[in-house]
């Protein structure tokens, strides 16, 4: 992979000065995995920091034998990296939705990298600082309805990854109904009644033969959630 094709994958990587970039390609290595696959299981966080090129997964929270879904991630998300910094166990792993391509860098290579590039360090930042507000939204929309806090997963996964299509909507992967519950808080009954209804409205569709969700409403999720 060449510099200028490896600055493309993240913001991270963008804020990189020259140097910084040839590293990372000496170091990164490439990975593949099916739909369904383990990216990165429980005992393993620390270990390494993981870049998606291509495909969704999400993360997962461990509790006995069972697992909720804490988030979703498209291409050009990073995961690992909290874990390599402050060095505490995880009970949580990553699981492909769909077949996937990430890119991998070691704990002390990236480390080493950060302490190379104040560039780096300052987006690091900035990243965790937007994770945090992220974080805070949710927290917040916690006394707001099952219809508002589905519209707010899925307008935080359109900005994020969506790709556009007619009339200013957008598209992302078809995330499973038990996904989107657990990641919005309510039931798997409730998210099929609200995506139906959202459906009647002509707000979303869903392409079952290329797997994708449509959100033409796209504009209208977000005025739904201006009004919070």
């Amino acid at each position: 992979m060449q510099p200028e094709a490896i600055r493309e994958i993240s913001p991270l990587f963008r804020a990189a000065n020259p140097r910084t970039l040839q590293s990372l390609v000496n170091q990164a290595v490439e990975h593949d995995y099916p739909a369904n696959r383990a990216v990165l299981m429980e005992d393993s966080w620390g270990n390494a920091v993981y870049f998606i090129l291509s495909g969704w997964v999400k993360v997962r929270r461990l509790a006995g034998d069972g697992a909720v879904t804490i988030a979703v991630l498209g291409k050009g998300e990073v995961f690992g990296e909290m874990a390599v910094l402050d060095e505490s166990p995880r009970s949580t792993d990553v699981v492909s939705l769909s077949t996937v391509k990430v890119l991998s860098i070691s704990a002390p290579n990236f480390v080493q990298t950060l302490l190379m590039d104040p560039q780096m360090q300052y987006r690091m930042l900035q990243m965790m600082g937007t994770r945090l507000k992220q974080m805070n939204k949710r927290f917040q929309l916690k006394d707001q309805s099952q219809v508002k806090r589905l519209a707010n997963t899925l307008t935080d996964l359109g900005q994020k990854y969506g790709a556009e299509i007619e009339r200013s909507g957008v598209e992302i992967y078809n995330v499973p109904f038990t996904d989107l519950a657990n990641i919005s808080d309510i039931s798997v009954e409730d998210t099929a009644k609200i995506m139906g209804k959202l459906n009647e409205r002509g707000w979303i569709r869903i392409d079952g033969d290329r797997g994708v969700l449509q959100i033409p409403g796209f504009k209208q999720l977000q005025k739904m959630m201006e009004l919070t």
